[in-house]
Protein backbone atom coordinates (compact mmCIF):
# COMPACT_ATOMS: atom_id res chain seq x y z
CA UNK A 1 0.00 0.00 0.00
CA UNK A 2 1.56 3.53 -1.02
CA UNK A 3 2.41 5.17 1.79
CA UNK A 4 0.58 8.81 2.48
CA UNK A 5 2.48 11.70 1.87
CA UNK A 6 2.10 13.58 5.83
CA UNK A 7 1.63 16.88 6.13
CA UNK A 8 4.45 19.82 6.17
CA UNK A 9 3.66 21.05 9.64
CA UNK A 10 6.73 23.49 9.32
CA UNK A 11 5.33 25.37 6.13
CA UNK A 12 1.11 25.00 7.80
CA UNK A 13 2.93 26.79 10.80
CA UNK A 14 4.23 29.74 8.64
CA UNK A 15 1.25 29.73 6.85
CA UNK A 16 -0.34 29.86 10.16
CA UNK A 17 2.07 32.59 11.60
CA UNK A 18 1.73 35.08 8.01
CA UNK A 19 -1.97 34.87 8.72
CA UNK A 20 -1.61 36.16 12.24
CA UNK A 21 0.59 38.91 11.07
CA UNK A 22 -1.98 40.13 8.58
CA UNK A 23 -4.01 39.74 11.02
CA UNK A 24 -2.17 41.82 13.49
CA UNK A 25 -1.44 44.66 10.76
CA UNK A 26 -4.79 45.31 9.99
CA UNK A 27 -5.91 45.87 13.72
CA UNK A 28 -3.38 47.97 13.94
CA UNK A 29 -4.61 50.23 10.61
CA UNK A 30 -1.48 48.83 8.55
CA UNK A 31 -3.97 46.31 6.53
CA UNK A 32 -1.63 48.05 2.98
CA UNK A 33 1.28 46.61 4.76
CA UNK A 34 2.14 43.12 3.31
CA UNK A 35 2.98 40.27 6.24
CA UNK A 36 6.37 39.08 6.02
CA UNK A 37 7.85 36.12 7.55
CA UNK A 38 10.04 38.22 9.47
CA UNK A 39 6.96 40.01 10.93
CA UNK A 40 5.89 36.79 11.70
CA UNK A 41 8.62 35.71 13.50
CA UNK A 42 9.36 38.80 15.56
CA UNK A 43 5.12 38.31 16.38
CA UNK A 44 5.60 34.50 17.28
CA UNK A 45 8.19 34.95 19.61
CA UNK A 46 6.89 37.85 21.73
CA UNK A 47 3.42 36.23 21.70
CA UNK A 48 5.26 33.36 23.36
CA UNK A 49 7.35 35.55 25.58
CA UNK A 50 4.16 37.36 26.98
CA UNK A 51 2.54 34.23 27.82
CA UNK A 52 5.76 33.11 29.16
CA UNK A 53 6.00 36.25 31.50
CA UNK A 54 2.36 36.16 32.76
CA UNK A 55 3.16 32.79 34.02
CA UNK A 56 6.20 33.99 35.87
CA UNK A 57 4.08 36.80 37.55
CA UNK A 58 1.19 34.06 38.09
CA UNK A 59 4.25 31.61 39.73
CA UNK A 60 5.58 34.21 41.77
CA UNK A 61 1.79 35.18 42.97
CA UNK A 62 1.03 31.72 43.97
CA UNK A 63 4.26 30.84 45.46
CA UNK A 64 4.12 33.62 48.12
CA UNK A 65 0.55 32.58 49.08
CA UNK A 66 1.88 29.05 49.67
CA UNK A 67 5.38 30.87 51.73
CA UNK A 68 2.55 32.77 53.48
CA UNK A 69 0.69 29.70 54.29
CA UNK A 70 3.85 27.60 55.06
CA UNK A 71 4.77 30.53 57.94
CA UNK A 72 1.33 31.02 59.28
CA UNK A 73 1.47 27.23 60.39
CA UNK A 74 5.18 26.93 61.12
CA UNK A 75 5.02 30.02 63.49
CA UNK A 76 2.26 28.88 65.50
CA UNK A 77 4.59 26.29 66.03
CA UNK A 78 6.81 28.33 67.39
CA UNK A 79 3.66 29.83 69.25
CA UNK A 80 4.11 33.02 67.33
CA UNK A 81 7.66 33.29 67.31
CA UNK A 82 10.70 32.29 65.02
CA UNK A 83 14.24 32.54 65.85
CA UNK A 84 15.39 32.84 62.12
CA UNK A 85 14.27 33.73 59.03
CA UNK A 86 11.62 31.32 58.32
CA UNK A 87 12.02 28.72 55.19
CA UNK A 88 9.30 29.60 53.23
CA UNK A 89 10.82 33.34 53.00
CA UNK A 90 14.18 32.00 52.23
CA UNK A 91 12.58 29.42 49.44
CA UNK A 92 10.68 32.55 48.02
CA UNK A 93 13.72 34.52 48.08
CA UNK A 94 15.28 31.70 45.80
CA UNK A 95 12.57 31.83 43.27
CA UNK A 96 12.27 35.26 42.80
CA UNK A 97 16.03 35.11 41.77
CA UNK A 98 15.06 32.04 39.60
CA UNK A 99 11.98 33.49 37.87
CA UNK A 100 14.39 36.99 37.16
CA UNK A 101 16.80 34.34 35.66
CA UNK A 102 13.94 33.19 33.69
CA UNK A 103 13.04 36.40 32.56
CA UNK A 104 16.61 37.51 31.41
CA UNK A 105 16.48 34.57 29.14
CA UNK A 106 13.31 34.99 27.68
CA UNK A 107 14.85 38.81 27.13
CA UNK A 108 17.64 37.11 25.09
CA UNK A 109 15.59 34.89 23.14
CA UNK A 110 13.49 37.49 21.90
CA UNK A 111 16.52 39.53 21.21
CA UNK A 112 18.17 36.50 19.25
CA UNK A 113 15.24 36.30 16.80
CA UNK A 114 15.56 40.26 16.61
CA UNK A 115 19.36 40.03 15.50
CA UNK A 116 18.87 36.60 13.22
CA UNK A 117 15.67 39.42 11.43
CA UNK A 118 17.54 42.35 11.26
CA UNK A 119 20.16 40.39 9.61
CA UNK A 120 18.61 39.33 6.19
CA UNK A 121 17.18 43.52 5.67
CA UNK A 122 18.34 44.93 2.93
CA UNK A 123 18.74 48.30 4.82
CA UNK A 124 17.99 50.15 7.70
CA UNK A 125 15.04 52.84 8.10
CA UNK A 126 17.12 55.94 9.23
CA UNK A 127 15.50 56.69 12.39
CA UNK A 128 18.26 58.84 14.29
CA UNK A 129 16.74 58.29 17.98
CA UNK A 130 16.23 55.41 19.77
CA UNK A 131 12.29 55.52 21.00
CA UNK A 132 12.24 56.43 24.79
CA UNK A 133 10.29 56.00 27.71
CA UNK A 134 7.73 58.78 27.09
CA UNK A 135 7.29 57.39 23.29
CA UNK A 136 7.36 53.42 24.58
CA UNK A 137 5.79 53.56 27.99
CA UNK A 138 4.27 57.07 28.10
CA UNK A 139 3.62 59.44 30.87
CA UNK A 140 -0.29 58.33 32.28
CA UNK A 141 1.28 54.41 32.09
CA UNK A 142 4.21 55.23 34.05
CA UNK A 143 2.45 57.22 36.69
CA UNK A 144 0.30 54.32 36.52
CA UNK A 145 3.24 51.83 37.24
CA UNK A 146 4.86 54.21 39.91
CA UNK A 147 1.19 54.89 41.91
CA UNK A 148 0.57 51.10 42.01
CA UNK A 149 4.28 50.16 43.30
CA UNK A 150 4.04 52.96 45.99
CA UNK A 151 0.75 51.67 47.33
CA UNK A 152 1.87 48.20 46.94
CA UNK A 153 5.14 49.38 48.99
CA UNK A 154 2.86 51.58 51.81
CA UNK A 155 0.63 48.64 52.49
CA UNK A 156 3.59 45.99 53.58
CA UNK A 157 5.46 48.82 55.26
CA UNK A 158 2.36 49.77 57.31
CA UNK A 159 1.85 45.95 57.89
CA UNK A 160 5.43 45.23 59.42
CA UNK A 161 4.75 48.29 61.71
CA UNK A 162 1.91 45.53 63.56
CA UNK A 163 2.80 44.47 66.75
CA UNK A 164 1.31 40.80 65.73
CA UNK A 165 4.38 38.48 64.72
CA UNK A 166 2.16 36.69 62.44
CA UNK A 167 1.32 39.98 60.50
CA UNK A 168 4.79 40.71 60.31
CA UNK A 169 5.86 37.41 58.57
CA UNK A 170 2.62 37.98 56.21
CA UNK A 171 4.13 41.35 55.56
CA UNK A 172 7.53 40.39 54.79
CA UNK A 173 6.09 37.87 52.77
CA UNK A 174 4.43 40.38 50.36
CA UNK A 175 7.58 42.84 50.32
CA UNK A 176 9.43 39.90 48.62
CA UNK A 177 6.47 39.34 45.91
CA UNK A 178 6.12 42.75 45.41
CA UNK A 179 10.09 43.55 44.36
CA UNK A 180 10.36 40.55 42.52
CA UNK A 181 7.18 41.36 40.41
CA UNK A 182 8.86 45.24 40.17
CA UNK A 183 11.96 43.64 39.49
CA UNK A 184 10.72 41.37 36.24
CA UNK A 185 8.65 44.67 35.10
CA UNK A 186 12.06 47.02 34.94
CA UNK A 187 13.77 43.93 33.18
CA UNK A 188 10.91 44.01 30.39
CA UNK A 189 10.88 47.34 30.25
CA UNK A 190 14.57 47.55 29.89
CA UNK A 191 14.88 44.98 27.11
CA UNK A 192 12.16 47.23 25.24
CA UNK A 193 13.88 50.55 25.70
CA UNK A 194 17.44 49.59 24.90
CA UNK A 195 17.49 46.72 22.15
CA UNK A 196 17.95 48.34 18.55
CA UNK A 197 14.73 49.11 16.34
CA UNK A 198 14.73 46.04 13.56
CA UNK A 199 13.27 47.95 10.28
CA UNK A 200 14.13 48.78 6.34
CA UNK A 201 11.29 50.97 5.86
CA UNK A 202 8.15 53.15 7.31
CA UNK A 203 5.76 50.82 7.70
CA UNK A 204 8.17 48.32 9.20
CA UNK A 205 9.33 51.14 11.30
CA UNK A 206 5.67 51.65 12.15
CA UNK A 207 5.46 48.05 13.21
CA UNK A 208 8.59 48.05 15.35
CA UNK A 209 7.29 51.04 17.61
CA UNK A 210 3.72 49.32 17.73
CA UNK A 211 5.23 46.19 19.12
CA UNK A 212 7.76 48.15 22.23
CA UNK A 213 3.95 50.05 23.27
CA UNK A 214 1.91 46.78 23.49
CA UNK A 215 4.64 45.04 25.32
CA UNK A 216 5.40 48.05 27.46
CA UNK A 217 1.93 48.52 28.16
CA UNK A 218 1.09 44.84 28.87
CA UNK A 219 3.91 44.53 31.44
CA UNK A 220 3.22 48.00 33.51
CA UNK A 221 -0.61 46.53 33.75
CA UNK A 222 0.26 44.14 35.85
CA UNK A 223 -2.50 43.15 38.63
CA UNK A 224 -0.36 41.96 41.01
CA UNK A 225 0.75 45.17 42.78
CA UNK A 226 -2.76 45.22 44.27
CA UNK A 227 -4.16 42.10 44.15
CA UNK A 228 -1.10 40.74 46.04
CA UNK A 229 -2.06 42.37 49.35
CA UNK A 230 -5.61 41.18 49.41
CA UNK A 231 -4.00 37.73 48.95
CA UNK A 232 -2.16 37.29 51.34
CA UNK A 233 -2.87 39.66 54.15
CA UNK A 234 -6.65 40.35 54.19
CA UNK A 235 -8.69 38.85 56.68
CA UNK A 236 -5.36 38.41 59.00
CA UNK A 237 -3.74 42.26 59.55
CA UNK A 238 -5.67 44.74 61.06
CA UNK A 239 -9.08 45.82 60.21
CA UNK A 240 -7.96 49.22 59.61
CA UNK A 241 -5.35 47.52 57.29
CA UNK A 242 -7.79 45.59 55.00
CA UNK A 243 -9.81 48.69 54.63
CA UNK A 244 -6.58 50.30 53.21
CA UNK A 245 -6.27 47.13 51.14
CA UNK A 246 -9.92 47.30 50.08
CA UNK A 247 -9.48 50.83 49.01
CA UNK A 248 -6.33 50.51 46.89
CA UNK A 249 -7.70 47.52 45.02
CA UNK A 250 -10.82 49.61 44.14
CA UNK A 251 -8.20 52.46 42.82
CA UNK A 252 -6.43 50.08 40.72
CA UNK A 253 -9.24 48.29 39.13
CA UNK A 254 -10.76 52.30 38.34
CA UNK A 255 -7.33 53.80 37.34
CA UNK A 256 -6.67 50.35 34.68
CA UNK A 257 -10.11 51.13 33.24
CA UNK A 258 -9.57 54.80 32.61
CA UNK A 259 -6.03 54.33 31.53
CA UNK A 260 -7.43 51.54 28.63
CA UNK A 261 -10.46 54.15 28.06
CA UNK A 262 -8.42 57.32 27.30
CA UNK A 263 -5.13 56.33 26.31
CA UNK A 264 -4.37 56.72 22.51
CA UNK A 265 -4.10 53.57 20.62
CA UNK A 266 -0.45 52.27 19.68
CA UNK A 267 -0.64 52.84 16.20
CA UNK A 268 -1.42 56.33 17.09
CA UNK A 269 1.53 56.47 18.98
CA UNK A 270 4.14 54.83 16.72
CA UNK A 271 2.83 57.27 14.14
CA UNK A 272 3.28 60.10 15.60
CA UNK A 273 6.88 58.68 16.48
CA UNK A 274 7.86 58.11 13.09
CA UNK A 275 6.18 61.02 12.10
CA UNK A 276 8.98 62.86 14.10
CA UNK A 277 12.57 61.21 13.21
Amino acid sequence: MAREALPDTRSSAGATDLRLAGEWLAQHDLADARPTPLLASRLGVRRSARLAAQVIVAVLIIASALAATYDRFAGSAFGGFQPHLPLGQLVLIALVAGLLLAQSLLDRWVRRVDQQAGATLSRRAAHLIQPGWRAVIGKPQAVYAVAAFAGGMALAGSAMTVSDPTVRQLALILLIGLLGVTAVTAMQLRHLLRHPVVAEDEESLTADVIMRVEDARECTMSSAQWSMPMILLFGTAPGWWSAASVAYLILGVVATIALHVRRPSSASVARRVVGVR
